[in-house]
């Protein structure tokens, strides 16, 4: 998703862009009322009322896209699918971290990679005074618990961020899965906790993979595939980018899920993304377009065979400085 908004450069790219008027402004009039619905009668699957131990979320994943892959990893014996409770990541923390499952939740360890879990359940920036957009403080109406009722929580978005030099990821990237993975099988060897969630970041942009492979720079589709796409049409250059990521933290999670003990594993979204379907592109809070809001859903097991030996070390506790924090938002593409 991409910074959005009623601008002149904005209305400029929307005349030579018919469809991009239609995906920034008109839809918008759906979207707010149905997220503020959302806060009184829940919209979608809230994954507290599904039966499982481990929780691994993946950010952005299609449906189509896991049963494309689907033969190359034996732990996807079946994608079926539910809806999420959200259009976008704020939507789906805020909605999923409900007071109505409250004693789920006290004692679930959440690790997460995406830097909404200290905006929505830690700052409450939906609730606070600062200069966020209308779907950002509709969120308000949502009845979220605060980040210390849960078990356990980690802001794996702090490790390796865009911008800085690290062992596993590509400084224009985001938070590597390597992050998310060797913390998910220290916590699950030195705890134990009734539930365990583990975010990813992938396969939302920025879609690194590729560069890290090559050793190269990011480019144009892989950091800001929306302007890319209206300038020149091509889905195939951006599909490719978008799998290789999701192949990218599906690779980790095949060691995850070897040195993890857990009976009832699930495989999730948050949300998932529109590629040009309908005229809408990304994701949105509010959102109903079947492409984000239908994500998948794969029953898994974990065995701990000991053949992975975690290196990264446990963050502090503390908040990420909200200016740093709001600029890793923009750099993947939210407008804060």
């Amino acid at each position: 998703m991409i910074p959005h908004g009623l601008s002149a450069e904005n209305l400029r790219k929307g005349l030579r862009n018919p469809t991009r008027i239609l995906d920034n402004f008109f839809l918008d009039l759906y979207r707010i009322p149905l997220t503020a619905l959302n806060g009184y009668q829940t919209i979608g699957t809230n994954v507290f009322d599904r039966d499982w131990d481990a929780l691994i979320v993946l950010d952005t994943a299609r449906v189509d896209a896991l049963q494309e892959v689907q033969d190359e990893y034996d732990f996807i014996e079946n994608v079926s699918s539910i809806r999420s409770v959200g259009g976008a990541s704020a939507e789906w923390l805020a909605r999923t971290f409900d007071k109505q499952h409250l004693d789920k939740i006290r004692n679930t360890a959440f690790l997460s990679a995406q830097s909404h879990i200290q905006e929505i359940l830690d700052t409450k920036v939906q609730h606070s005074n600062v200069d966020r957009p209308l779907a950002i403080r509709t969120l308000r109406l949502m009845p979220s618990i605060d980040i210390d009722d849960l078990g356990k929580a980690e802001y794996l978005f702090k490790s390796e961020t865009i911008g800085e030099e690290g062992p596993f990821g590509h400084k224009e990237g985001n938070t590597p899965p390597r992050y998310v993975t060797d913390r998910g099988i220290a916590v699950g060897r030195e705890h134990d906790f009734d539930r365990l969630i583990l975010q990813y970041h992938q396969p939302h942009t920025p879609w690194f993979s590729k560069a890290l492979e090559e050793d190269r720079p990011l480019k144009y589709y892989e950091y800001d595939w929306w302007n890319y796409y209206y300038e020149t049409g091509d889905i195939d250059s951006i599909w490719e980018a978008y799998m290789s990521d999701l192949r990218y933290v599906l690779d980790d999670i095949e060691i995850l899920l070897e040195n993890l003990d857990a009976e009832r594993v699930a495989i999730t979204a948050d949300h998932g993304e529109a590629f040009g379907e309908y005229g809408v592109l990304g994701h949105k809070i509010g959102a109903l377009h079947p492409k984000i809001r239908n994500v998948p859903w794969i029953v898994t097991s974990a065995k701990d065979t000991e053949t992975h030996e975690p290196v990264v070390k446990e963050s502090d506790s503390s908040k990420m400085d909200q200016e740093k924090l709001d600029d890793q938002l923009e750099a993947l593409g939210y407008k804060v």
